[in-house]
């Protein structure tokens, strides 16, 4: 997958990823015209948003838009191959995806179209700038307007901890104290599953890390530096991320004892039968646990990584985010449909139902009774961008996490991270 990855970028750039830039303008007059001539019908735009869980909820959106007015219609794509349709120079005129290096490498070969100039995008939490600018960029451009973001961090069995008498840990000590007598009373403290890397990567990797560096100000030196990383640059992972890693291997061994035979499925069903105490995941797996158990009391708490209360931090991602791409030629159309899906109810009602934190200054405040926990967080921008979304899949961050997970050694793990970095930035 990798190799194919690698393939299909060297063909984006020499096939000239950007021609269809050249022909935006004149497409977009042609389309202007198609649209306004009499008798020409309703506009056709197609809206590409793949995340399988809520295909058939903006399905429903597509229809309730449909509704409201008759001067466009929204062709459903959750099928193609994105890169492949900018390398057609036929993109689709408006997409919804999450906001990772997927998307990252159209933002900075400016494919994705200005929304600046969108009343929509003046309603987007300032806060979330660093974690949109930190992933990509491009020159006095605003190329992506976040939809949904999500919070992720320690979900706990509220039921166990009162049990015991336990409270929630504010402190690395405390943390460890309260796995200890877990431990103490033949309760597992943590469920992992370790068989599926990125739960691995997402979960107590990027917990320890995001709870001890500053991913944002991390990345960015990072990408500074260039090829210049090593443990004699001032930032590196072996420099910055190994007391953290080391730390992730300290709590590891409180996990259950097959963990590295269970997947994601088999760690929501387990924690549903209460089977562990604690759970590092992130609000997706909310739901699959109320699939078995409905009546489970779920709490979350952000992991400590040090011994200062104030140092806690959740981790974030931008779940979705839309952007409409230069080379639509019915950007009108697509900017009228991002407007629909932008209205507070529209939008707070999708993050109502996918358990995600409002991104506009008017957003709705979460209801949710396990996420509620994390408001305050969210709230005073306690948070931060979990590495691995910041690492492209090109790298294996994934798997490296995972031999981090199996007790690896972390410093030649972390080196050989750096030196991926160092070719990419060559490549680059």
């Amino acid at each position: 997958m990798t190799s194919q990855r690698s393939l299909m970028s060297a063909e984006l750039d020499r096939r000239g990823f950007l021609r269809g830039l050249g022909v935006a303008g004149a497409g977009l007059a042609l389309a202007s015209c198609s649209a306004g001539s009499g008798g020409s019908g309703p506009t056709e735009i197609v809206f590409y948003q793949s995340k399988p869980e809520v295909i058939g909820y903006f399905g429903d959106l597509i229809e309730q838009f449909h509704q409201t007015q008759d001067r466009v219609r929204v062709r459903h794509d959750t099928a193609s191959n994105l890169a492949g349709t900018f390398v057609r120079e036929s993109p689709p005129d408006i997409g919804c995806l999450n906001y990772n290096f997927e998307i990252s490498r159209y933002v900075e070969r400016g494919a994705l179209s200005d929304l600046s100039d969108m009343p929509e995008a003046g309603r987007i939490l300032d806060e979330l700038k660093p974690l949109i600018d930190v992933t990509a960029t491009y020159p006095d451009r605003t190329s992506v307007i976040p939809y949904s973001l999500m919070a992720a961090a320690v979900l706990y069995n509220r039921q166990i901890f009162a049990d015991l008498g336990l409270s929630v840990p504010t402190t690395w000590d405390e943390l460890i104290a309260v796995c200890d007598e877990l431990v103490a009373a033949g309760v597992t403290p943590l469920y992992s599953t370790f068989k599926d890397p990125w739960t691995i990567a997402q979960g107590p990797f990027d917990y320890s890390v995001g709870g001890t560096v500053d991913t944002t100000k991390f990345f960015n030196q990072l990408k500074r530096q260039g090829t210049n990383v090593d443990s004699d640059s001032p930032v590196s992972f072996e420099k910055q991320f190994l007391e953290p890693v080391q730390q992730m291997q300290q709590l590891i061994p409180y996990s259950n004892d097959n963990a590295a035979s269970r997947g994601y499925g088999d760690g929501n069903l387990a924690f549903a039968k209460g089977e562990a105490a604690m759970y590092l995941q992130g609000p997706w797996a909310i739901g699959e646990i109320a699939k078995t158990n409905p009546d489970l009391d779920v709490g979350a708490f952000p992991l400590p990584m040090t011994n200062d209360p104030a140092d806690r931090k959740v981790r974030v991602n931008i779940d979705l985010a839309l952007w409409i791409p230069e080379g639509s030629t019915k950007k009108e159309a697509a900017r009228e449909f991002l407007s629909f899906l932008m209205q507070p109810d529209v939008i707070d009602a999708y993050n109502a139902q996918a358990l995600g934190f409002g991104v506009t200054k008017d957003a709705a405040p979460v209801t949710n009774e396990t996420l509620v926990e994390l408001k305050e967080y969210y709230d005073r921008a306690a948070f931060y961008l979990g590495a691995s979304q910041l690492v492209p899949q090109s790298i294996p961050l994934q798997n490296y996490a995972q031999s981090l997970a199996s007790g690896a050694d972390p410093e030649p793990v972390l080196r050989t991270l750096d030196a991926d970095w160092r070719r990419l930035a060559f490549r680059s």
